[in-house]
This record gives structure tokens, C-alpha cells and sequence, in this order.
């Protein structure tokens, strides 16, 4: 099983030959967004956000938003570590937490939560291609995390 810093280490490695595998498809724009997803994904949607970890620490502020997270969902479980599983756990959870702030703050003016769903079914609709690019950053960076702690397939636990 692979440290905190040796996660970061490949992630930081390999977000730019991921880039480049979406620049020869999708252009510079797929360069930039599967480069950052790839990186984001390594570093701040890790599987280790059900820790208290140095992802979980990176978001700051914001960093209380994942201790429900970390209560619901057992470390390296099915939850946390399992390919695609596990990423879209962790993208519906911090969106059903987007979601949840945008609601508390419709008074103070921010979106309905409504109208952010629209928006993603919109770039869905137009921007196939990069959000397939940005969704697989997440998950190639999930996977690099999961070979690291040898655990990348949930049925050989």
C-alpha cells in the first residue's frame, strides 16, 4: 500500500500523458480537461476522502463537507474502493452537497439546484466528448490509487 505522498507523486506523474491521450482525441480542450480531471481526481477526490487524509485535508475550509462521508462509508470498503463504484459514490456525494448549499443559499441569490442539473445535462448533450474525457481522468486517477494499494478489484478481497 502506497503513502499519502506517493499517491500524490503518480498522480502528478501521469495527469499529463493522460492529457495527451485526450489531446490526440478532443483536441487542446481535451487536453486541459482530462488533464485536470485526472489530477483533481488523485488528489482531491481520492478514495481515501473516507479518511482523514491529506485529500480530505486539501479541501481546506470546505473539508468538513466530507465527515459525512467518512461516517457513512467504511475505509477501503466496497464504498470507497471499488472501480466506478467508488468514484461515483464521490461524485454524487459532493454534488448532492453542491446541490444541498445551493438550496440553503437560493435566498443570497445562487442557483437552484434545479437549474444546475439543466446545465450538466446541457454540456452532456454538447460537450460529450470532454465530459467523457473529464469522467475518465476521475476514474483513471481512482484506478492508479487502487493498483498502488493493491486493491483493484473488489472481489479479491
Amino acid at each position: 500500500m502506497a503513502t499519502g505522498r506517493r499517491h500524490d507523486q503518480f498522480t502528478n506523474y501521469l495527469a499529463l500523458p493522460y492529457g495527451l491521450i485526450c489531446l490526440l482525441w478532443l483536441g487542446l480542450a481535451g487536453f486541459l480537461v482530462g488533464s485536470f480531471a485526472f489530477w483533481f481526481g488523485g488528489l482531491w477526490l481520492s478514495p481515501d476522502l473516507d479518511t482523514n487524509s491529506r485529500p480530505s485535508r486539501r479541501w481546506g475550509p470546505l473539508a468538513w463537507l466530507w465527515t459525512p462521508y467518512r461516517k457513512l462509508v467504511r475505509h477501503r470498503g466496497w464504498l470507497s474502493h471499488t472501480p466506478i463504484l467508488g468514484s461515483a459514490c464521490r461524485i454524487f456525494y459532493l454534488a448532492s452537497m453542491i446541490a444541498l448549499a445551493c438550496w440553503l443559499l437560493q435566498p443570497l441569490g445562487a442557483p437552484a439546484p434545479q437549474h444546475l442539473a439543466i446545465k450538466l445535462q446541457q454540456c452532456w448533450l454538447l460537450k460529450r466528448g470532454l465530459c467523457i474525457a473529464a469522467l475518465g481522468g476521475l476514474e483513471a486517477s481512482a484506478w492508479l490509487h487502487l493498483i498502488q494499494d493493491g486493491d483493484p478489484l473488489p472481489w479479491r478481497r
